[in-house]
């Protein structure tokens, strides 16, 4: 099941559960793809649909923490909501350890020894975590990968 169907699918199990909150913030999401679908004229496919939804998650923990340097707890809390139900369609998260791991393999691999091979480092990873880290972190740790 592709993840759109997935998306789909919990929209409808949202409304028959009767969670509007839930139901609208999905059907967010689905807009959100659909737009990016109509300008490229093309359909996504998973990888696409996972970036996408990183980049939503991105946003609104941006906003959460506006809001939560602000004082504004209900909008805080709304925004908190939003990043629980879109994070349930993104794979589990590697954790440092394996990152690290992957980096230093990526590395070996691609034979990189300066910061000048940063960039190929970085694309080189990020498809290989498509989903699954967030590509700052990644961004980070090649950084003291490649310094060291």
């Amino acid at each position: 099941m592709t993840l759109k169907n997935s998306l789909t699918e919990a929209v409808k199990s949202a409304m028959k559960a009767r969670e509007m909150e839930v139901v609208k913030i999905l059907r967010n999401v689905q807009a959100a793809i659909k737009k990016v679908e109509i300008d490229s004229q093309t359909e996504l496919d998973d990888t696409a649909v996972l970036e996408l939804l990183q980049k939503q998650i991105k946003q609104r923990q941006e906003s959460l923490d506006i809001y939560q340097a602000n004082g504004r707890e209900d909008l805080a809390a709304k925004e908190q909501l939003e990043i629980e139900v879109i994070s349930q369609f993104l794979p589990p998260q590697l954790d440092e350890a394996a990152l690290k791991d992957l980096i230093s393999a990526t590395i070996t691999e691609l034979s990189a020894s300066s910061m000048k091979d940063m960039g190929r480092v970085m694309n080189a990873v990020k498809e290989k975590t498509v989903g699954r880290a967030d590509p700052a972190v990644i961004s980070v740790l090649v950084k003291q990968a490649l310094s060291a």
